[in-house]
């Protein structure tokens, strides 16, 4: 069931097209405000970036499942920890990389056709 992961051209094509709506999904999908999904909200709460997407990070059969072999990373710098905590906790707002934004950006340029 997940034969597109061998096909490297089937891959290739859904790549960008998967790779904006997991960038969309941990930055634009909210439950009361917050991100929706559980780990996302975890690290934002504790003042960190959305910072990489990963693509065929995890390519186990899990991995493929949960997230189509996407994994994300999230960074902390220190010196900003504790304003991004308070101003994803104030004003709902996610701090994120330019990688993200532009894959955020470009999700929602194509959900407009």
């Amino acid at each position: 069931y997940m034969g597109w992961v061998k096909s490297e051209k089937l891959a290739g094509v859904l790549q960008q097209p998967l790779m904006r709506l997991c960038a969309w999904y941990l930055y634009g999908e909210k439950h009361r405000g917050y991100a929706l999904n559980p780990v996302a909200n975890f690290h934002l709460q504790n003042g960190a970036v959305l910072w990489r997407l990963n693509w065929m990070a995890d390519a186990s059969p899990r991995g493929l499942t949960a997230s189509c072999g996407m994994m994300v990373n999230y960074r902390y710098f220190l010196e900003d920890t504790m304003a991004n905590s308070a101003t994803y906790l104030g004003t709902k707002q996610i701090k994120a990389s330019e990688q993200l934004l532009s894959l955020v950006s470009q999700f929602q340029q194509s959900s407009k056709l």
